[in-house]
């Protein structure tokens, strides 16, 4: 896919609650996928959309099931988990309390049918949603596999496998792939 003034990087979810290895959501292998993340965003420059998971504030139908199994989302010591981590402070940023990041938030900053490269955590449920959502919003998608992260190198290689089913609408590359295409491009 060439490069386009359409195309867009969506970082899913880069905050303590998933790179602190405190949190109860800590993913490892996030620190080696932060460093693709970086490259990736000094690319884009401004055009760099970071995401953020956020608990809801009414817990509704079956999110009352998830925050009973992970309670301590809601408790009052949890509100340092739901910022972008130290690196990201600042930057362009949505917040949505669901797995799929692909929002009207983000949707009214991408604008209409963008070209989009996915990276993030988790691989094998914010990523994952996020990128099927796109698709059927008519997005161009490219997901980085080396710039996501999951619980276990099984998740992250299974939502990969679901994810590469998606092609033609959808492209697994890596950073360097990624890297390459926005070289030509420019």
């Amino acid at each position: 896919m060439p490069h386009t003034n359409r195309d867009w990087l969506m970082v899913i979810d880069h905050q303590p609650a998933f790179s602190h290895p405190t949190s109860p959501w800590f993913t490892p292998g996030m620190d080696i996928s932060s460093r693709q993340v970086a490259r990736l965003a000094e690319a884009y420059g401004e055009r760099a959309l970071f995401t953020r998971f956020v608990p809801p504030e009414t817990i509704q139908g079956s999110w009352k099931h998830y925050y009973d199994l992970w309670d301590f989302a809601h408790g009052a010591d949890a509100a340092w988990l739901w910022g972008l981590d130290q690196a990201w402070e600042g930057r362009l940023s949505i917040a949505s309390h669901t797995f799929s990041k692909w929002v009207p938030d983000a949707m009214a900053i991408l604008g209409p049918h963008p070209s989009v490269t996915i990276c993030g955590v988790s691989t094998d449920c914010c990523v994952l949603s996020t990128a099927l959502a796109a698709v059927d919003g008519g997005a161009l998608v490219r997901v980085v596999t080396d710039a996501c992260a999951a619980g276990t190198p099984e998740l992250h290689a299974t939502a990969l496998a679901i994810l590469e089913t998606r092609a033609p609408q959808l492209e697994l590359l890596t950073t360097d792939q990624e890297l390459a295409r926005l070289a030509v491009g420019r």
